[in-house]
């Protein structure tokens, strides 16, 4: 198996602080379907050799732990031990039985210094000597009532294991999972706007999107100074950035006036749009928002080229991918922004309604990121000029672009 036949899924892990801890990385072979357990085999076998071989683990995990499906099959064979240990957890699935065999095999693997987890996990006897070994137990929020949740936390307390809430869509099914004592979560809440009421835009937040108006507007540098000067906070973020990343200069940039000679309108045009992603009050480090829109608005730009698309094209797929996680940021209509911003139809139509060229690459990368492997093919047949290796090869690395503007933002 190649790399050409992988397709790739990550979905990220964050603890009570809504820190990105971990990714659970999905593997699928595209010619193979998801019931059988020799697919699940094949697929677990084709994560240690590509996602630890030919992509190298720091592109698609960077400093985080990745979770990784373990089948029956592959728990009891020596494919596993060519794992990672130090950055991998061992997730078994829920339709392994468990047998002497299988604890004594966990039992070994803990002894050599891997972490287990219990994927899917709904209490039963037979669990009893896995979960005196397993470090993590993930508990499926589709699977339980709230009533439900609070008797398996419950139950669960008796073990000094980590409770993971999975499949958590929404910030009220977080704050619940929080209040009941998870001490993971996964899932993409992070990223749903949620409805607040009487609360004042932050002001560092409306002097992004005015300087992001005037950029695309090609306003004279001087106006744009005056914003920045406003704003000394922002300011300094802009600085920090571009000398850490985008310059490639000899010399640190001491003013903004540089800084927009050094880097160009299109440059500040990007970095303008990402810094919007690390002006949240209190928001942790790695920013899941930053990773993800970063990981979008990159991947976006890759496969354009990969369609031959004019520069003009792949600058405003680059921003549809940013942009299309903006709304979580601020308390405004997603409509009112691409107003005020004045931004090109294609694009506007990209945002607001994901028509087009434009929006059918953003409706493919964002598939991407929930691994419905049917849907992606789908979308991917809609997008001329693609294909799956080339899907797979610059969602790596967009991730490893993602994974180095958040260590510039730290």
């Amino acid at each position: 198996m190649t790399t050409q036949d992988i397709f790739l899924g990550r979905q990220p892990i964050l603890d009570r602080d809504q820190r990105i801890v971990a990714y659970e990385l999905l593997f699928r072979s595209a010619n193979t379907t998801s019931a059988a357990v020799t697919d699940d085999m094949q697929a677990t076998a084709s994560v240690i050799h590509h996602a630890f071989s030919e992509m190298g683990v720091q592109a698609v995990l960077g400093e985080q732990l990745g979770f990784i499906n373990v089948s029956a099959d592959m728990l009891l064979s020596d494919l596993v031990e060519l794992l990672p240990k130090s950055q991998v957890v061992l997730e078994l699935l829920e339709t392994i039985i468990v047998t002497e065999v299988v604890v004594e095999r966990c039992r070994a693997l803990k002894q050599e210094g891997f972490m287990l987890a219990l994927d899917d996990f709904v209490f039963a006897d037979s669990h009893r000597p896995l979960l005196a070994l397993v470090d993590i137990v993930k508990v499926d929020l589709l699977l339980h009532t709230q009533n439900e949740l609070r008797a398996a936390v419950s139950q669960l307390k008796q073990w000094p294991v980590k409770l993971v809430a999975e499949k958590v869509d929404s910030a009220e099914q977080a704050a619940f999972c929080h209040a009941l004592g998870f001490d993971l979560f996964q899932g993409y809440y992070f990223a749903r706007p949620t409805v607040l009421s009487a609360r004042r835009a932050d002001p560092a937040l409306m002097a992004l999107t005015q300087l992001l108006g005037l950029v695309l507007r090609d306003a004279d540098t001087q106006q744009i100074e005056q914003v920045f000067k406003q704003h000394p906070s922002l300011t300094y973020n802009l600085m920090r950035l571009v000398n850490s990343v985008a310059s490639g200069v000899r010399h640190s940039i001491a003013s903004v006036s540089q800084a927009i000679m050094v880097l160009g309108r299109k440059q500040l045009q990007r970095w303008l749009q990402l810094l919007m992603f690390t002006l949240q009050a209190g928001a942790p480090y790695p920013s899941p928002l930053l990773l993800l829109a970063a990981t979008r608005g990159r991947m976006m730009e890759l496969l354009a080229g990969k369609q031959q698309r004019s520069a003009d094209f792949c600058d405003e797929a680059f921003m549809a991918g940013i942009l299309s996680l903006i709304d979580s940021l601020i308390d405004r209509p997603l409509a009112d922004i691409v107003g005020e911003l004045g931004l090109s139809e294609r694009l506007a139509a990209a945002l607001l309604q994901r028509e087009g060229e434009m929006g059918a690459l953003l409706r493919l990368v964002e598939s991407v990121e929930h691994s419905d492997l049917d849907h992606t093919l789908s979308l991917l047949a809609q997008c001329g000029g693609l294909s799956l290796p080339g899907l797979t090869m610059a969602e790596i690395e967009a991730m490893s672009w993602a994974n180095q503007v958040a260590e510039a933002t730290a």
